[in-house]
């Protein structure tokens, strides 16, 4: 992939900066900046409400964007909701669903918190039964626990399309495989997964996927639910007021029968045209593309690790995103976390909102995330590796 550092302003600031934290959140290049300022500076009014000139140009411009944004992950932009990230994507889908008929989530230890905390609650509520599957000492989970879990009480399966602690892919064909011919449906986190690899929902499927824009070069505080649309009139409402409702009395309010049902007040617009931006950047990029750099950045990453002695968790030698959680040491991860950076290289310590799934690889402590992105080079791995073996010398 050729280098394209200077389309993103942060890195043409910073020269010296090696930015290895993409999977907490992505740099934006000038094309995204520059389409969330053209709605301030040209357009600035409510989509789906005022009937006036910039009214409908801004409602023509979120069509646009939704379409943009479905067709990315090879979804129907009739069945695509608007939310402020992944995280309430997920809030949704586990406070819409109809658990009626089959009470039964299956998801596994190996999650975010985003996905594992919403179905808790419900769980601690008496409204759901939860099983998270367990993994092995390297965070796999082999798909002999997915069918000893997965049945025919089971409602809906969740889990991630590639992980936020190990990179790893998911074989989400043969999960939603299973899920239908047990009757339940699947949601897929594609937080880390719809950024690095090419996801088409429908030719994999998936029943919701739900993804973040902050990860893929697009603005903060903009996500996606898509579904397929026959799916969204069995949907309980989750979150109401303007704009998902038809007609109102102090006695009845009649619900939209579509995606508007679940984008209740004014909407991001600013964020729905830098997301669309940003698809079409990777788009242009081509995710196939994006796949075989990540491979190269995720190759030169395990080398410098070896080379440093880090303790690398989960396998190191899969189909993965340039994505490794280590430790060195007799270093704490926050430790070394706040050397790398006093050296140009930026990368995330901690738990990563994942603590089960870190604690299950034995990270009891935490650890330090590396996650490149397509910004960065082989250069910037070699840079990540002469500091890291600085950091080590101390200890």
């Amino acid at each position: 992939m050729k280098d394209i550092r200077t389309d993103f302003p942060i890195l043409a600031a910073n020269p010296k900066l090696v930015y290895l934290d993409s999977a907490c959140t992505s740099l934006k290049p000038s094309k995204v900046i520059e389409a969330e300022m053209a709605y301030y500076r040209e357009l600035g009014a409510c989509g789906g409400r005022s009937s006036h000139r910039l009214g409908r140009k801004t409602n023509e411009k979120m069509d646009e964007a939704r379409r943009t944004v479905a067709s990315f992950v090879g979804g129907e932009s009739e069945g695509l909701v608007w939310t402020k990230n992944t995280t309430e994507a997920l809030n949704l889908i586990a406070n819409a669903f109809d658990f009626s008929k089959k009470k039964k989530v299956v998801t596994t230890i190996m999650e975010h918190h985003a996905v594992l905390l919403p179905f808790m609650k419900l769980r601690d509520g008496g409204k759901i039964t939860l099983e998270i599957v367990p993994c092995d000492a390297q965070g796999e989970v082999s798909m002999d626990a997915w069918e000893g879990a997965v049945d025919e009480e089971t409602a809906l399966v969740v889990t991630n399309s590639s992980t936020n602690t190990t990179g790893r892919k998911a074989e989400l064909r043969r999960i939603a495989s299973l899920a239908h011919d047990n009757g339940a449906l699947i949601c897929v986190d594609g937080a880390q997964g719809v950024p690095h690899h090419k996801t088409d929902m429908k030719k994999d499927g998936y029943d919701f996927l739900c993804f973040s824009g902050h990860k893929m070069l697009g603005p903060t505080g903009i996500g996606v639910m898509i579904a397929r649309k026959e799916h969204l009139k069995n949907l309980k409402e989750f979150m109401v007021g303007g704009g998902t409702v038809s007609t109102v009395t102090c006695g009845e309010a009649k619900y939209m029968n579509d995606h508007t049902r679940f984008e209740a007040g004014i909407q991001d617009y600013a964020g729905m045209t830098g997301l669309s931006a940003a698809c079409q950047y990777l788009k242009g990029l081509g995710m196939d593309e994006v796949e075989r750099h990540e491979k190269a950045l995720a190759d030169a990453m395990l080398k410098e690790l070896r080379n440093a002695g880090a303790t690398v968790y989960g396998p190191e030698s899969i189909e993965k995103s340039a994505i490794y959680s280590f430790n060195l040491r007799n270093a704490k991860a926050h430790d070394v976390a706040l050397m790398l950076d006093k050296m140009d290289i930026a990368v995330r310590s901690g738990f990563f909102c994942a603590q089960p799934a870190m604690e299950a690889m034995g990270a009891h402590d935490g650890a330090v995330r590396v996650s490149g992105y397509v910004y960065n080079t082989l250069d910037d791995m070699k840079k990540f590796g002469e500091a890291l073996a600085k950091v080590k010398a101390l200890y």
